[in-house]
């Protein structure tokens, strides 16, 4: 069965290159707010693949997905069409069954967003026939079959990471320099650990 490498990047902190597009843009050319939403999932997606967690393993192999539970935005500053960011991703808490990140969205003039990121862990329904990975129970049914569990909206209910997923996530966070925030990043124009963006 195929797994992907992990590959934990330097000081804990992944780095995703974008550019703005007209259609990421409001009348004025200025990045519309919703358009940081899109470039901070791609950056989790493809930071999750790096670190070996694509999404599509995760629903095969495990019949599990992370959602957003909770997602909190600052805007420090205007990024305009045509400009080149960088949105970097760290993990700053990794639990059994959710994660917390912080990704910062950066320009040639410095930070233009900070996300603080809560993701949850769930298991799709219905999930394969039979007994599931993890010990699930028939579907419909709690672990090992004991009864009914809660489900969420959609039809999914919380579900604890496997330990290898649980292990990578707990690395790139020990990967972060000691003394780093855990709180939100400064509205400081350094361009951070990615090497900064071009105009």
């Amino acid at each position: 069965m195929n797994q992907h490498a992990a590959s934990i990047p330097p000081e804990g902190r992944h780095c995703y290159a974008v550019r703005v597009y007209y259609e990421d843009t409001d009348a004025g050319g200025i990045v519309y707010h919703a358009s940081y939403l899109r470039y901070a999932e791609r950056a989790r997606t493809e930071a999750l693949r790096d670190l070996g967690i694509p999404h599509a393993e995760m629903v095969r192999r495990y019949n599990l997905m992370f959602v957003v539970r909770r997602i909190e935005v600052d805007y420090l500053r205007p990024a305009r069409v045509d400009g080149s960011l960088v949105v970097e991703t760290e993990i700053l808490v990794a639990g059994a069954a959710s994660a917390t990140l912080r990704q910062t969205v950066r320009g040639a003039a410095g930070t233009c967003a900070v996300l603080a990121v809560k993701l949850a862990c769930v298991r799709l329904l219905p999930g394969p026939p039979g007994t599931g990975p993890g010990g699930m129970g028939p579907q419909g049914t709690g672990p090992e079959g004991l009864g009914p569990e809660r489900l969420g909206p959609g039809g999914s209910r919380p579900a604890r990471l496997p330990q290898r997923w649980r292990t990578v996530l707990q690395a790139m966070r020990d990967a972060r320099p000691a003394g780093t925030a855990t709180g939100a990043a400064s509205d400081g124009t350094g361009q951070g650990g990615c090497g900064g963006s071009s105009s």
